[in-house]
């Protein structure tokens, strides 16, 4: 037998220790059970319970005194086949789920032995649904039945357990507790070695489930409303409720509690339930009757009652009623403690509303749920499909039943495609972990096999880049535009690079417009793009034409951005990200106004970038905005811009591609794509930039290429804790663009050089590999080194002795900061820095406490 057999006088704890060790011998033989092994099992369970049905359902009955016979028939039979006909085909061993385009895999695991408590509502069927589900997914299971329910529920629990070692299941897999009580429920649940309590029956046993510290799947009370509106079809409403009433005695907990009815159908209504059988109480007996019905210290049905035929009800609450009597009903104004009978019956009783408006049946059904439903069903009859959602939208119910019966559709699969089941979730409303109909699939663990992921990278620069010398002319017949708005600063304007530019847009054939906003500053602010803003709602361009250095083009860009989505704020785009593509705040992709960048320096490489460095005019600090809806349109590296550039911009700007092209050949998200931009810009930067320095207009014209090849490469590589350095000193102590970048660069080489203390995250990024990146750029440039560690110094000595060459000198405190201003603001100025978007992709992830170091050594 698979019960225990004990003496009344058998210690509890010990019985319980007995089974509950049986219990995991049974599970660790079905460990290796194959799903069609497992299905066979089941097959035979679904099979055993709907040759028993009748049987099972008389003994039911006969003992508990509660339901119909031929309804516990039907409550078994759907136990047996249609919580089997869902469960038939679904995947609950091994390997369940494979996507092979996420590369995850899903592999079902049981949870181990389950505690099994049942109702007296629904004995036998509960028996066999819980053990269908418990076997379908290799649980062993012990049942601890409700002892008015005790022999009938024994009987069910042993021919199932008959069938299910005919087919293979191993002794014990289902097992149960023979002399029950309270005690022996609750060392069950509470049993250490049980790893589930799925429990059904009234809230103090489903309050025990969820108080022994394991997971528990309970259930909650059904309180539920049914309303009915104008527009539904009064004759099936009816049929409907009364089927659903009169079904075992109303004993299945989503059944129809309250009826709500339009006030203008209320009268037809209450004539169709009086025609199929009904007694409407009288008003003068409905305080006596409550009196009966009601337990007056748990606020609902008395036990007794509960199951019962209206006939043996109506005796037993001291009324008089026709023998054909189907459902008793009393007609109230109110809910909740002044109305007793406004909670739960499970019997064939319910109350009934007149509803004034459609807000007034709202607010009944809300109470009615509020007062012992919450959470459970409610049901709607309509034809208006915009009211069913509004309904569904209002109440707080799992289950919303449209047109059909309440108690059939609750449980799932008869009259809707719900998941069949006798345990309905009633979610956080009902005080239960679940929402939804209980099925196979919350008895298992799913473990997740995620397959490693190297995110698919890319390479996204402008459409049309052009160079060489006199390239600006391609403005002169750049298709589908007419309203050329430059964005240029004073110095450009003083140069007459902006004239030349405004005189090949004159020279264009057919319409033509242009205006100058020459009012960027060095480090543009809000306040300057806000300006520009203002300007091109006036203007209305269809053509931004930047021509300047780094902070022309990135003005440029934000004004774009800004103009053409007025509700995105700044504190919006300059969120910092992990990735680019799953950033919180997304930017707009589509542009009505095309974007021209034209470089009058060699270093920033905006030209081609997503980024936008914009200080912000309130706290002064600068923050690059990244995104590829950034990025210009066209890109003109036109020579003729840079021949006159000063000595000292020559250097500046020139180590600030340097900068790019080191930072973006070591990031973690270097790929063989940007590397060749990166290593080629390297080299035409160490060859060409003291030349250019000194006013080598060829070695000018290759600088001016090394910036752009540069800036592709960090485009889509990025960058790292050297320009999260520089940008975060520059605004704080006025250091020039690009003299910060030549400051901290030898310390940062050095830093990401070493081991690091902390990894940087990145699956493209397989291996730390930044020492052996930076040795592979000196031998390239061949400063020799017998290992790694001799290049990457040798590499370090050749970035010092360019800047030296170039009249850069590498320390803070050369330009004038203070050093106690620097100390009392070193902390802050780390905590800036580790915030720079550039920081995310460093091939080293630093703490704040190592950008406070390099900062004092940058000092």
């Amino acid at each position: 037998m698979t019960a225990e057999n004990e003496q009344p006088q058998t210690d509890v704890t010990t019985m319980i220790d007995r089974l509950v060790k049986q219990a995991h011998e049974a599970l660790a033989q079905m460990a290796d059970f194959s799903q069609d092994k497992v299905d066979q099992i089941c097959q035979a369970l679904a099979t055993a319970g709907e040759q028993n049905a009748y049987e099972l359902a008389q003994m039911a009955v006969a003992e508990t005194g509660r339901g119909i016979v031929e309804d516990k028939t039907t409550k078994n039979m759907f136990a047996s086949e249609n919580i089997w006909n869902s469960l038939r085909h679904e995947k609950t061993v091994g390997i369940i789920a494979e996507d092979k385009e996420k590369e995850l895999l899903k592999i079902a695991e049981p949870v181990g032995v389950i505690a099994g408590v049942t109702p007296v509502t629904n004995p036998t069927s509960t028996v066999i649904f819980k053990a269908m589900i418990a076997l379908k997914t290799r649980n062993a299971i012990i049942f601890g039945f409700h002892p008015q329910a005790q022999k009938s529920c024994v009987k069910t629990a042993e021919i199932l357990a008959a069938a299910a070692e005919k087919a293979g299941a191993p002794r014990n897999a289902i097992q149960w507790i023979s002399q029950p009580s309270l005690a022996a429920t609750s060392t069950l649940m509470n049993h250490p070695d049980v790893q589930l309590v799925l429990a059904t029956g009234g809230p103090g046993m489903v309050k025990a489930a969820y108080s022994t510290g394991k997971p528990a799947l309970g259930v909650g009370p059904g309180n539920g409303p049914a309303y009915i509106e104008k527009t539904a079809d009064l004759k099936r409403a009816v049929y409907d409720i009364m089927l659903s009433k009169t079904f075992d005695n109303g004993m299945v907990c989503a059944s129809e509690n309250s009826v709500v009815v339009d006030d203008n159908i209320y009268a037809q209504v209450k004539a169709l339930f009086k025609d199929w059988g009904c007694y409407f109480i009288p008003a003068d007996k409905i305080a006596t009757f409550t009196e009966h019905f009601i337990d007056p210290k748990r606020g609902t049905v008395q036990g007794p009652i509960a199951g019962r035929s209206a006939v043996q009800i109506a005796e037993m609450c001291g009324l008089k009623v026709p023998a054909t009597t189907k459902v008793l009903v009393a007609e109230l104004t109110g809910v909740g403690r002044d109305y007793p009978l406004s909670a739960e019956k499970l019997s064939p009783v319910f109350t009934m509303y007149r509803a004034k408006t459609q807000a007034h049946a709202f607010e009944l059904c809300t109470e009615l749920l509020n007062y012992g439903g919450r959470g459970h069903t409610a049901a709607i009859h309509t034809e208006d499909q915009e009211l069913i959602r509004r309904f569904a939208l209002a109440m707080s119910a799992c289950r919303i039943i449209v047109n059909h019966p309440s108690a059939l559709g609750g449980i799932g699969d008869l009259y809707n495609n719900m998941t069949p089941s006798l345990t309905l979730g009633t979610g956080s409303y009902g005080a239960n972990s679940i929402s939804h109909n209980i099925s196979a699939r919350d008895l298992l663990n799913i473990k997740t096999v995620a397959m490693r992921r190297d995110n698919m990278q890319w390479v996204k620069v402008p459409s049309k880049t052009y160079f060489e010398h006199d390239a600006a002319n391609y403005l002169g017949h750049m298709p589908d535009v007419e309203r050329f708005f430059v964005v240029t600063d004073q110095g450009i304007v003083d140069q007459g690079f902006a004239t030349e530019i405004t005189d090949i847009i004159s020279n264009r054939r057919g319409a033509k417009a242009y205006e100058v906003f020459e009012a960027v500053t060095s480090n543009p602010t809000t306040e300057v793009v806000a300006d520009g803003v203002r300007r091109m709602q006036i203007f209305k361009p269809d053509v931004i034409v930047a021509l300047g250095g780094g902070s022309v083009m990135d003005a440029a860009k934000a004004m774009r951005l800004f103009y053409e989505n007025p509700t995105m704020t700044f504190a919006e785009a300059r969120q910092k990200f992990l990735d680019i593509r799953k950033r919180v705040v997304r930017f707009p992709k589509h542009h009505d106004v095309q974007l021209v960048c034209i470089p009058t320096t060699s270093g920033t490489g905006s030209e081609v970038s997503p980024f936008a460095i914009i200080k912000d005019g309130q706290t002064g600090i600068k923050y690059p905005l990244c995104d590829y809806a950034l990025s210009p349109d066209v890109s003109i590296v036109d020579d003729q811009f840079v021949a006159t550039m000063s000595s000292d911009l020559v250097a500046r700007s020139g180590f600030e591609a340097l900068a790019h092209a080191l930072e973006s050949y070591v990031s973690t998200m270097a790929t063989d794509f940007t590397r060749g931009w990166s290593l080629q810009a390297i080299k035409l930067i160490f060859a060409n930039l003291e030349a250019s320095y000194h006013g080598d207009r060829q070695a000018r014209s290759r600088m001016h290429n090394a910036a752009t090849l540069a800036g592709m490469a960090y485009a889509n590589a990025f960058l790292g804790i050297d320009h999260a350095l520089a940008h975060t000193l520059g605004a704080a102590f006025a250091v020039p663009s690009g003299v910060g970048d030549a400051i901290a660069l030898p310390h940062v080489i050095a830093f990401n050089a070493r081991r690091p203390q902390k990894l940087a995250i990145w699956p493209h990024y397989a291996v730390y590999r930044a020492d052996s990146d930076y040795a592979e750029i000196a031998r390239t440039l061949g400063l020799g080194g017998r290992n790694d560690q001799e290049a990457i110094a040798a590499l370090v000595a050749a970035v010092r002795d360019l800047a030296h060459a170039v009249g850069i000198k590498l320390r803070l405190r050369d330009y004038g900061v203070d050093k106690q201003e620097f100390e009392d603001r070193l902390h802050d100025l780390a905590v800036e820095a580790y915030g720079n978007q550039n920081t995310v992709t460093n091939p080293v992830a630093p703490l704040i406490k190592q950008l406070e170091e390099l900062m004092q050594a940058c000092y």
